[in-house]
């Protein structure tokens, strides 16, 4: 009776992202490389078959048997009889080979056509077979920031191949995390690159009005939607900037972010970008405060000082000046209420995009369980211009992305 390997046992336990997509993992000898049995089983959790290639040196730092526990399957570390390069290129199908971790020598190697061990060899064929090429750089930040090395990325990049980013810690460029390459390997198979060319600001985040030295007045946004508008947005070929408040996660690999603190420091980030830069959409998912303390206190309070008087003033709203700046734009606002009727939600969120000119609005009423500020997930209406209601049920946050975008690119669609 056939093996059947019980690593792959974990093969769509994620879900079927990557079903019936065969990705070869080439590991190089950066010490990163311990990283790849993880990196392996994230792919096969969202459905991919994946099979390794080795250096000589790489295994000195993680044991092929190790990947092929990892895997499920055989692991080359040497080219034999069975052309094993040629076989994965024109023989199996293979959909995408992922160098994971890539030295500085391996990236200039590549560049250069140098075939001169497995793992280059299969990165020349697949070149010649046009089968994609992810590359997942890890090394000393010095290293990284080599002028020859970055011109051979560039080069690479000119030729198709992505890149993606490090994480820049203790002096070295990390390699990425699990679940951010997954999620590139995902998008590079499986997204249709449909914003691909478009330039989108998107806002995150809360905002802070300081009280005292110590003491801010503020709200329990999170930035979650903003990011992951964001990452959506990237994986479907945007080019994204994003205006994130403080707290805030890591934003997305790729986007261009502006950290602020205050209203007033968000507003002028976003609106002196508007004047100088061409964006093609606008999506302002951040909680900016509507209100500031009048005079802030440039020392600490102290506690026993009892009862205090001050007073909040108004501070410009960002979603008032967008159309005033940028008439062409596309402009997705967000309507926050705390236990409203359905009907009452709509109605506001409504009333408020027409005051803005604004295309679409997303409301959502965050006193609902589990959806909402600091939560991974919401339920949103999406709503018109002509008052047609898309009803996004309780769902993560990176679904109601993906939905929010197929609702405004087919309203861009309409304009056309």
């Amino acid at each position: 009776m056939p093996f059947e390997h019980p690593s792959k046992d974990i093969i769509g336990t994620r879900d079927w992202a990557l079903k019936d997509k065969k990705i070869v993992l080439c590991v190089t000898s950066s010490v990163s490389a311990y990283t790849c049995p993880d990196i392996a089983r994230e792919l096969m959790r969202h459905g991919a078959e994946v099979y390794t290639v080795m250096s000589e040196s790489a295994t000195r730092i993680i044991h092929p048997e190790t990947m092929e526990w990892a895997t499920g399957n055989p692991v080359i570390t040497t080219l034999t009889g069975k052309v094993e390069h040629v076989a994965f290129a024109e023989k199996n199908g293979v959909d995408l080979v992922l160098v994971a971790p890539a030295t500085a020598n391996t990236i200039s190697k590549i560049a250069n056509g140098i075939a001169d061990n497995p793992l280059t060899t299969t990165v020349a064929t697949a070149f010649g077979a046009g089968i994609p090429i992810m590359i997942v750089p890890a090394m000393h930040e010095s290293l990284n920031k080599n002028p020859v090395i970055q011109e051979n990325i560039r080069k690479l990049e000119r030729l198709g191949v992505e890149f993606v980013s490090p994480r820049y810690e203790e002096g070295k460029a990390k390699i990425a995390d699990k679940n951010e390459i997954a999620k590139r390997v995902i998008a590079r198979l499986i997204k249709a690159k449909d914003m691909k060319g478009m330039k989108v600001l998107i806002t995150a985040g809360p905002t802070q009005s300081p009280f005292d030295a110590i003491r801010y007045l503020t709200n329990p946004s999170s930035g979650k939607m903003g990011l992951a508008l964001a990452e959506e947005a990237l994986m479907r070929g945007a080019e994204v900037t994003l205006v994130v408040g403080p707290g805030v996660p890591p934003a997305p690999s790729g986007s261009q972010v502006v950290k602020v603190v205050t209203t007033e420091e968000m507003f002028d980030a976003v609106i002196s970008r508007l004047k100088s830069e061409k964006f093609d959409m606008i999506v302002l998912a951040a909680a900016p405060l509507d209100f500031k303390f009048e005079k802030p206190l440039d020392y600490k309070v102290p506690s026993k000082t009892g009862e205090i008087n001050t007073k909040l003033v108004l501070v410009p709203k960002i979603s008032e000046e967008v159309r005033n700046v940028s008439k062409e734009i596309f402009y997705i606002g967000f309507k926050a209420e705390y236990n409203v009727s359905t009907e009452e939600l709509i109605e506001r969120a409504y009333e408020s995009l027409k005051e803005r000119g604004q295309d679409l609005i997303v409301a959502n009423d965050v006193a609902e369980k589990g959806a909402g500020f600091a939560s991974d997930f919401n339920e949103v209406y999406i709503i018109d211009e002509k008052k047609k209601i898309v009803h996004v049920p309780l769902s993560p946050k990176t679904e109601v992305a993906k939905k929010i975008y197929d609702v405004a690119l087919e309203k861009m669609k309409e304009r056309k």
